[in-house]
């Protein structure tokens, strides 16, 4: 405790002896100076731990944001306290910024000054000291069986773009994959024999997800007649788009987008549809069919147990609202 008093004391005073010298341009120089160090250190890091270059970019932005704050400030990461960190999270929150984005912004500065106390540049983590907001807890959207099957069985299997459809959104209920995931597959990626998909998951790990056999159909019916007639080069991505190009993901919403109204006049529920809820829906699927919580896990790619244990309070909810609307006396 005498260290930190010390140090917070020896802070203050540096800060004061800068101000009275008129020297706060300068200083604010060489705290963005080693805010661009620490940055780029914790980008080193993530890059090492193959971190996705998606969280990268979000943890770029994030750390970017505290740098430019904390520089106008001149308070440099290897100084920075808790009582500053608080402060900012306080302005987060009082310009609107919604809890879980708040909670979002604090660990990825508790991961960045983290990356700064194992280079040794400090002793200790401040933002550890931070709590994160409580954000609301919202169960994940999920079709019914009926719903799905509504939404796949009325995709025709007629021309090149919607044998593709089809075989898109087959495959991710089947192996219930992200859709960051479907746009990666390679056409070497699908194994019928085995009956399975070799999918590249978040931080390059690479999973065997079993692939049902209304999926493998689809795919087989589109490698014979879809595929072939959208290609132009020598891309080797599974799954193109009119001009032969890999989809993207805001491709896939798209389309699943236009599919799910064409089914909505049949079954309502399906106008909210997207692609993560076919993926919720193939966990909450399988839970409710017996399966074992940790064999979803491995199936979905999840690195921990508890982010898989939010489908048991979806089933969870479900019984709760059935028993509702059936026992006499609920």
């Amino acid at each position: 405790m005498a260290v930190h008093a010390d140090r917070d004391a020896r802070a203050r005073r540096i800060d004061a002896l800068v101000q009275s010298k008129g020297g706060t341009a300068l200083s604010q120089q060489e705290a963005a100076s080693s805010w661009r160090a620490a940055l780029q250190a914790f980008d080193e890091d993530l890059c090492r731990r193959a971190v996705a270059a998606k969280t990268r970019r979000a943890y770029e932005s994030d750390g970017s944001q505290l740098a430019s704050w904390a520089s106008a400030r001149a308070l440099h990461p290897a100084s920075i306290d808790v009582r500053a960190l608080r402060r900012y999270a306080a302005g987060l929150s009082e310009r609107g910024q919604a809890p879980a984005t708040v909670a979002r912004k604090l660990a990825s500065l508790r991961a960045l000054l983290r990356v700064q106390v194992e280079l040794g540049a400090r002793e200790e983590n401040p933002a550890e000291l931070l709590s994160s907001p409580k954000r609301a807890q919202r169960l994940p959207h999920v079709l019914a069986p009926a719903e799905i099957a509504t939404l796949l069985d009325r995709i025709p299997a007629t021309g090149p773009l919607e044998l593709r459809d089809r075989a898109l959104f087959e495959l991710a209920y089947a192996s219930g994959l992200r859709a960051e995931e479907l746009v990666s597959l390679g056409v070497e990626s699908v194994d019928f024999d085995a009956e399975s998909v070799r999918v590249e998951g978040k931080g390059g790990k690479t999973r065997l997800v079993p692939a049902g056999e209304h999926a493998l159909r689809a795919i087989d019916r589109y490698l014979a007649s879809g595929r072939p007639a959208l290609r132009t080069g020598t891309e080797t991505a599974l799954f193109l788009s009119k001009s032969g190009r890999r989809l993207s993901t805001s491709d896939v919403r798209r389309r699943l987008r236009t599919w799910a109204r064409h089914s909505a006049g049949a079954m309502p529920a399906l106008a909210e549809a997207h692609p993560h809820a076919l993926r919720h829906s193939f966990a909450t699927h399988l839970l409710e069919g017996g399966a074992d919580l940790r064999a979803i896990q491995e199936l979905l790619g999840h690195a921990t147990i508890s982010t898989t244990q939010v489908y048991t309070r979806v089933q969870s909810g479900r019984l709760r609202s059935a028993y509702a609307r059936a026992h006499p006396r609920a």
